[in-house]
């Protein structure tokens, strides 16, 4: 009898479970879609450069912004890959809506070309409004192991870089007080990891030259965002400058965090955009203690761009 009735009391709440699940599930992508409206009307009509557009991150950024309506200005070291992604934006694309990308190369291993390239970019429209710094390399190793030449080149490229493009369109963006500046950096420019001392260095300087910078350039209305995320999950992960690549063998499954997905980190960096959130990043602990938590939608990296300073993802 006791069983009959609490089962009689219980019906209605089992009935209604599936109706709830289904409202809910209804709502959340109302919401999901709602944002991805806000997300393209504030992208829409910026200027926004993209350091390395042909990478994972770089070209779901690149679909991302272009569905968005921004005047895209695409970099990488291959032109024969930005030729494809420049086809591939614009095959089925309306050009009532959207903009035909511009496309620069680049090679940050080279610090002499950078002053023209700073001078290409800038030339594309007359000025800047949204500048993404997402291109880095790693290597990994034992510190005795890497040479000099290897710290200098991944200095280079994912230090000297991004500030010498930073420094390059600062001018037209405090003339025009607005603007933001994106740093894609990682959890390695806040925490030490065994065998990333190169990368890690790096990553360090960039963050804290980032970081500076945001103090200096809010009195102009200039935002400076960075996002620190855990491990790519890329398909082709990027060549590493590694004069010995066994030497990291050893070491890959040291330590065991979850990877962010592409389509993640760059939805994740569009709504830090949209919101000018200045920072942006992972929720966990020690690598090696506990597994990092998943980026969450790459629609959030697009919100980035309007309203953000730091996220770990």
């Amino acid at each position: 009898c006791l069983l009959l009735l609490l089962l009689q009391t219980m019906l209605p709440f089992v009935v209604l479970l599936p109706v709830l699940i289904v409202v809910a599930a209804g709502i959340y992508y109302i919401y999901n879609e709602f944002l991805l409206f806000m997300s393209n009307a504030q992208v829409r009509n910026k200027v926004v450069v993209l350091t390395d557009a042909v990478s994972g991150v770089g070209t779901e950024l690149s679909v991302l912004f272009h569905r968005g309506g921004a005047r895209l200005i695409l970099c990488g070291t291959s032109w024969d890959k930005l030729e494809s992604l420049y086809d591939t934006l614009t095959m089925d694309a309306d050009p009532r809506e959207t903009f035909a990308p511009k496309l620069v190369l680049v090679d940050f291993s080279e610090p002499d070309s950078l002053e023209e390239v700073v001078s290409e970019v800038v030339d594309c429209y007359g000025y800047v409004d949204v500048l993404i710094c997402n291109s880095s390399i790693k290597v990994k190793g034992p510190v005795q192991s890497i040479s000099l030449e290897v710290d200098r080149n991944i200095m280079d490229i994912n230090y000297f870089g991004p500030c010498t493009l930073a420094k390059g369109v600062l001018p037209s963006m405090m003339s025009r007080r607005g603007g933001q500046m994106v740093l894609v950096s990682s959890v390695h420019g806040r925490l030490a990891v065994p065998f990333r001392s190169s990368y890690a260095a790096s990553k360090h300087a960039t963050q804290a030259f980032f970081d500076c910078l945001r103090a200096e350039v809010e009195e102009y209305g200039i935002t400076v965002s960075t996002i620190s995320h855990t491990f790519i999950n890329a398909s082709e992960p990027p060549p590493a400058p590694q004069t010995e690549p066994q030497l990291a063998a050893p070491h890959a499954r040291l330590w065991h965090v979850k990877k962010a997905n592409i389509l993640g980190m760059a939805k994740l960096t569009v709504w830090n955009i949209n919101k000018k959130k200045e920072h942006t990043g992972a929720k966990g602990k020690r690598p090696g203690r506990t597994q990092m938590t998943n980026v969450v939608d790459a629609q959030r990296i697009l919100s980035l761009v309007k309203k953000t300073p730091h996220k770990t993802l």
